[in-house]
């Protein structure tokens, strides 16, 4: 009892103490937790606002990663098959900055076994310079994997993305280049510059890959056999205007870049312009027959050898034409004096309208910027005289594509292209239906009969027809011996689908190169005996067709 007394005594004893103190606790406790509780809300408030702020921040990054990413996107580019001419990537480049360096020794090492190929002489010397440096451009998905795996914290990736051509030089010229702040500088590139930045679809092209590199390849052989400063090809379809193929050579590879002031590259197809001669004469027969001054077998008695003009004599190349000829034949034999009686015929007037017409002596719109201008000159009696046999008047193989192609499908106005589209407007006739019928047969006899200058483009099964060209080279003062060679091919002549153009700048004969005709004569001969387009690009167009044929009959059933 006692026990329980004290104990509760003791309880007691120290109640009033007790409570004293919690009171005072109480009160302690109370004003810590308000401190407390002050302090949390001020952090929370602290808190949304940093996480206000890191995820406008944040947005903020998103947003300019994201302009800077749209600012380098391009839109891809393929050809009429849906390979990729031009296509954006994302690539990495890897940088070193030597005062992060944990191990270089062991850095080194590493790296070397990753790239065995690099200096690394070079390596350590930037090493010991203390400062940032790329270390590799554009690194394979693998390597990446490696070098990272390193751990080093030195090395800094860059990701990026890139404008890469995957057929290089072999669309160069049609597809041209950008430059390092993602311009268009030339081409496609340069022309279709905004809508590339901005065209979410991919753009077609009316080109095909495959024909591309047969016939690129066939003017790199020929550039070599007969010692050009350069060539030119274009193969186009003649009822809706689509290119099918645009080669110049020398061409580049865009992935690589280079100066496009240089001569060495200019786009020969669309921004040479030239003098190409005799195939000028089909324009002076078609621009007879269209007025209807004159049929295929109108005669043309007694024809001079030599025409004075001014000052100048107007010569036939060849002194074995005879002077009595048909008007188809003045084009077989490719006639000058036979031409200019012709051309005499029609008058200036009706003559400057027909070559108008076919838009040959003024600039025309096309899809890339790099367009040749035809040299500007004054109409005169003179001047009717030799631009009726391709003398003194100049354009680009583009404007001649474009004329043939007129010529020889029923006279029907079309637009070249190199954009593929799902359908085209309904074409409007600009010349009278029997020109077109009157010249094809006689374009297929330059390359059927002996008297032709284009028998060496015979390729049996493809009905190929066209008329040569063999011009000098204009210079300050005059002439001078070099030469432009350029055939202009239709196939096939009975229904035109193509029309083939190939010029060969300033070729050279060659004493070794074995002619096969392909006529099935089986004939064959030993070296060139004269620098003309009979020998230089008739042979070339002939290769050609022999190679692209069976790919155009295949893939697109055109041919038959």
């Amino acid at each position: 009892m006692n026990n329980k007394t004290k104990f509760i005594l003791y309880e007691n004893d120290n109640q009033f103490s007790y409570e004293k103190n919690n009171k005072n606790i109480q009160v302690k406790f109370n004003r810590v937790a308000f401190i407390f509780f002050v302090f949390f809300i001020i952090s929370l408030i602290y808190s949304i606002h940093l996480i206000h702020l890191g995820s406008r921040n944040s947005n903020d990054t998103n947003d300019n990663n994201s302009k800077i990413y749209n600012k380098l996107k391009r839109t891809d580019i393929v050809d009429r098959n849906g390979n990729f001419l031009a296509k954006t990537v994302s690539s990495i480049d890897i940088g070193i900055n030597p005062i992060e360096i944990i191990d270089q020794k062991k850095l080194l090492l590493n790296l070397s076994i990753i790239f065995p190929n690099k200096d690394y002489q070079s390596i350590q010397s930037k090493f010991d310079k203390n400062k940032f440096f790329w270390f590799e451009k554009k690194i394979s998905e693998q390597n990446f994997e490696k070098i990272m795996m390193l751990g080093d914290k030195s090395i800094k990736p860059e990701e990026k993305l890139i404008r890469v051509y995957p057929q290089k030089n072999l669309f160069s010229h049609i597809i041209g280049q950008i430059d390092d702040d993602n311009n268009g500088i030339s081409g496609l590139e340069k022309s279709l510059d905004d809508q590339l930045k901005k065209n979410k679809d991919t753009i077609q092209l009316t080109v095909d890959k495959d024909i591309q590199f047969l016939i690129r390849e066939e003017l790199i052989k020929y550039n070599q056999i007969f010692r050009s400063n350069g060539s030119a090809a274009i193969l186009m379809n003649v009822n809706n205007g689509e290119i099918i193929s645009l080669v110049s050579i020398p061409d580049f590879d865009p992935n690589l870049r280079v100066k496009i002031t240089d001569r060495n590259y200019i786009n020969r197809v669309t921004k040479g312009v030239y003098e190409f001669g005799s195939v000028f004469k089909t324009f002076t027969l078609a621009a007879a027959f269209h007025e209807g001054i004159i049929e295929p077998q109108t005669q043309f008695n007694n024809l001079e050898k030599k025409l004075k003009c001014g000052k100048n004599t107007i010569s036939e190349y060849d002194e074995k034409i005879p002077s009595d000829l048909s008007a188809e034949q003045i084009l077989i034999r490719s006639g000058n004096i036979g031409s200019v009686r012709i051309g005499q015929s029609l008058g200036i007037e009706k003559f400057r309208k027909f070559i108008d017409k076919l838009n040959l002596i003024n600039p025309i719109k096309f899809d890339i910027e790099e367009i040749g201008v035809p040299i500007p000159f004054n109409w005169g009696k003179c001047k009717l005289a030799t631009t009726s046999y391709g003398h003194g008047i100049t354009t680009t193989i583009l404007q001649l594509a474009y004329a043939y192609s007129v010529i020889v499908n029923g006279g029907y106005e079309i637009r070249s292209t190199l954009i593929k589209k799902k359908s085209y407007k309904k074409r409007e006739k600009i010349l009278k239906n029997n020109v077109s019928k009157k010249i094809n047969p006689i374009l297929r006899k330059i390359v059927t009969t002996k008297e032709g200058t284009a028998t060496l483009a015979n390729v049996e099964g493809y009905e190929v027809g066209g008329k040569t060209g063999t011009a000098q080279k204009s210079v300050v003062g005059g002439y001078s011996k070099n030469k432009v060679n350029t055939f202009a091919s239709i196939f096939p002549t009975s229904n035109p689908k193509y029309t083939l153009i190939v010029m060969l700048d300033e070729p050279k004969t060659n004493s070794e190169y074995v002619y096969n005709y392909r006529d099935g004569s089986e004939i064959k001969y030993k070296g060139t005996p004269f620098n003309t387009a009979g020998w230089t690009t008739v042979e070339v167009v002939g290769q050609i067709i022999e190679k692209i044929g069976p790919i155009l009959a295949t893939k697109y059933n055109e041919i038959k």
